[in-house]
């Protein structure tokens, strides 16, 4: 039975082999690889006063908060009302509020939620709601897009300034993705975790070989991000089946490698590797554990044993061939080795220059 790690001495060796092995993976539509350009979320914003708060409001000397209430005051009941007369109105608190609108566009009549969050000298918005209030673009002149009002929901009692209307804005007009623009042209983002040249032209080249294998080329990279799409004229009017058709195509995995990747969430503890990670000969001591992917010059056998035998776990018993992360890993479960400990390890093979791939510590 294999001993934990915390043994005096325990030997991890990983044999080497000329031939790499490297694992099948399934292929990847494009549409898990890229968005529309056009297709990205939007918001909408304002600011607006909760009210019926038990108490925990702004209060009288939060001016910023008073001027408003009085100035709906004397809009709906009484025009005399002046922002003085409110100094002991701790029930009321002036917000600021964010509702995000989904990438694939919404209609008049739609709901989204509406993020909410005192701005001034406000305890809580527990149990306040929202006073009806227009939230327009980001942009200065914007128009009104939305209205917002609603009971407020507080998602973190440790936070009780920030809080949230479920569906609390109501569309007052329709807002569409621009996907295509007056050239017929749409633009594939790639994601930032694939992003490259090489991924960029292959998706190029699956595009045109789908929709244009003998004709001219309709898809073009134009930098290691962006693949441009030219939809053809008389697909322009109802483009759904060719976007359609370009974003469920098939890649193989080999031509969406970005190289190698370790990514690795010291917070967590988590290991995440991309990828057919190799490791060179190196040896490496941390703490009571020593790893090697240094092949013995003489093997242990019954006439001529290692001292060192009961400690040993084979990382290639199929001879696959290939040092390969995955199989370190599988070693690290075995022994039982501490997260934080398998982290330091795999910094110090990196720092080693001897952990083929692309290290990102999170």
């Amino acid at each position: 039975m294999t001993q934990p790690y915390k043994h005096p001495v325990i030997l991890i060796m990983i044999l080497l082999a000329a031939a790499v092995w490297v694992r099948p993976a399934a292929a990847v539509q494009v549409q898990d690889l890229v968005r529309i350009k056009g297709s990205e979320t939007s918001k909408l914003v304002g600011m607006g006063l909760v009210v019926g708060l038990r108490g925990t409001g702004d209060g009288g000397k939060f001016m910023p908060a008073q001027r408003p209430l009085a100035a709906v005051i004397q809009q709906l009941i009484d025009p005399n009302t002046v922002a003085s007369e409110l100094k002991d109105a701790k029930n009321v608190a002036l917000v600021a509020l964010t509702a995000t609108l989904p990438a694939s566009g919404v209609r008049e009549g739609d709901r989204v939620d509406v993020q909410v969050s005192a701005v001034g000298a406000c305890k809580s918005l527990e149990g306040g709601r929202l006073f009806m209030i227009p939230m327009t673009g980001p942009i200065p002149g914007s128009p009104v897009f939305a209205f917002a009002e609603g009971p407020v929901t507080i998602e973190n009692t440790d936070i009780p300034t920030v809080g949230v209307v479920k569906s609390g804005a109501q569309l007052t007009r329709d807002v569409m993705a621009r996907y295509m623009d007056a050239s017929g042209h749409i633009t594939l983002v790639l994601n930032d975790a694939v992003a490259s040249w090489p991924v960029a032209n292959n998706i190029a080249n699956l595009i045109n070989g789908v929709v244009s294998p003998d004709g001219d080329s309709v898809a073009q990279a134009l930098d290691q991000k962006n693949v441009v799409v030219l939809v053809p004229g008389y697909e322009r009017t109802n483009p759904a089946a060719f976007i359609s058709l370009i974003l469920m195509s098939y890649v193989d995995p080999s031509q969406i490698g970005t190289g190698a990747r370790v990514v690795i969430n010291e917070r967590t503890g988590t290991i995440v590797i991309s990828g057919d990670v190799q490791i060179s000969p190196v040896v490496i001591s941390h703490n009571n554990l020593t790893i090697t992917t240094i092949t013995p010059e003489t093997p242990a056998t019954p006439e001529n044993p290692r001292t060192d035998q009961q400690n040993f776990i084979g990382i290639d018993p199929e001879k696959r061939g290939g040092t390969s992360l995955r199989d370190l890993i599988d070693a690290f479960n075995q022994l039982k080795v501490e997260a934080k400990d398998r982290i330091a390890i795999l910094k110090e093979i990196h720092r080693s220059g001897k952990l083929h791939a692309q290290l990102i510590l999170e």
